[in-house]
């Protein structure tokens, strides 16, 4: 993959916008947007966005727990497990 073909400048989006919809749906790789030669944008298929909001998500998680680890904020498995058979007995 050379990312270089990944870089097109506004002016392209402008004149080729269905063609370049029709790249990154069909290649799942994103566009970087260029103006005046800075990278100004990227276009995304909806799709690999979703995973990379879903994969940023899970990561947070991750980290969350690895400082709750951290911090000492734990409970062992019997105890999660007794927490949940007593709620469910409290129950109506």
């Amino acid at each position: 993959m050379n990312i270089t073909n990944d870089i097109k400048p506004v002016t392209y989006l402008k004149s080729r916008a269905a063609d370049l919809l029709n790249q990154i749906n069909e290649t799942h790789r994103p566009v970087i947007i260029t103006q005046n030669g800075e990278p100004r944008a990227v276009l995304q298929d909806p799709k690999s966005y979703e995973n990379m909001r879903n994969a940023i998500g899970i990561l947070k998680l991750l980290s969350e727990g690895e400082a709750d680890i951290r911090g000492g904020k734990t409970k062992s498995q019997e105890d999660v497990f007794n927490d949940i058979e007593n709620a469910l007995k409290e129950m109506p």
